[in-house]
């Protein structure tokens, strides 16, 4: 056992000096195509706040054509009034959007967003929006946490791909970039029902990729791991250490406009824990299950639950 855990600290070390804020791939692109963005139509949902709203902006800088889309036509408006850029703020589009709506209301906004630049049909669909609860035990969620969490992450994200896809292979090109999670590829204690709405999410559209990519459509899956999304909210999460919206955004850029099919972005431990369970899934779910009791414990505590003192049972807030 001491062995196996000398192991494990070793592999995270070199990961923390190695690998920076992302993995392997994703860290050998170091800037954006530009030629990618400029002028393209970038539809983004969940932009209100958070890290749609930085993508927005930094899109935006970038000459981008935007569409914002969220429940909140007010906070929609606030983001368009901030940004800046060759076709900002005058010609950013905003296009309220409630991913639970039903495949009626989704169809009428597709249809909304094709026809809001003429000539240009949506380019990239950066799928943003979702739904999560705080940190419970597996046994602690509700019915309704669980139909809701799934109806936005999940349901109402493929109805929307639905419906697009078709828009997009009559030019013969488009690029969906879905932000996932870290949650996604590993466990996740204290958010099964949220992580198993990531699972579905990466089946789902690396599927999609393979069934399309032929006739020109793209997709990267983008799975963050704890990210500072305090930006307009005012709120810091103190006793964890996240990245920046900003540099999730900019990374995410970088990986979709370098047509990578999945990206990795994360500090440490989350990073590493994630190439454990890819590579070494045996010792990757043996830390896991060391965790996951912990885990739920110092989110009740309010404690920092990406910790490597979770495997000795440290849960000081």
């Amino acid at each position: 056992m001491l062995i196996v855990l000398i192991c494990i600290f070793l592999f995270l070390f070199l990961f923390k000096f190695v690998t920076g804020y992302g993995d392997f791939t994703l860290m050998s692109k170091k800037k954006p195509k530009l030629e990618l963005i400029e002028d393209k139509v970038f539809w983004i949902t969940g932009a209100s706040r958070g890290i749609g709203e930085i993508l927005a902006k930094q899109l935006a800088s970038l000459g981008a054509k935007l569409i914002i889309s969220a429940r909140n036509e007010a906070e929609l408006e606030r983001v368009k009034s901030q940004l800046k850029g060759k076709h900002a703020p005058n010609d950013v589009q905003v296009l309220p959007l409630d991913l639970a709506s039903g495949e009626d209301s989704l169809r009428k906004a597709v249809e909304k967003a094709e026809s809001l630049f003429p000539g240009s049909g949506v380019d990239y669909m950066i799928h943003n929006a979702a739904f999560e609860r705080p940190k419970v035990s597996v046994l602690d969620v509700t019915e309704d946490d669980l139909k809701t969490t799934f109806n936005i992450n999940v349901l109402g994200t493929i109805t929307l791909t639905r419906l697009l896809a078709p828009f997009m292979l009559s030019r013969g090109h488009g690029h969906f970039v879905v932000m996932s999670s870290a949650a996604g590829k590993t466990p996740a204690p204290g958010q099964a029902i949220y992580s198993a709405s990531k699972y579905a999410l990466n089946g789902y559209f690396h599927s999609l990729r393979s069934e399309l990519c032929q006739k020109g459509i793209k997709v990267t899956v983008v799975c963050p791991g704890p990210i500072d999304t305090s930006n307009n909210s005012g709120a810091k999460v103190s006793k964890e250490k996240r990245v920046s919206s900003e540099k999730c955004a900019e990374l995410t850029i970088i990986a979709a406009t370098h047509g990578l099919k999945e990206a990795w972005i994360s500090n440490q431990p989350v990073l590493g824990v994630m190439y454990l369970v890819q590579y070494v899934p045996t010792i990757g779910y043996w830390l896991m299950d060391k965790v996951g009791k912990n885990r739920v414990e110092a989110a009740k505590q309010n404690g920092n639950t990406y910790s490597l003192g979770l495997l000795f049972g440290k849960k000081k807030a």
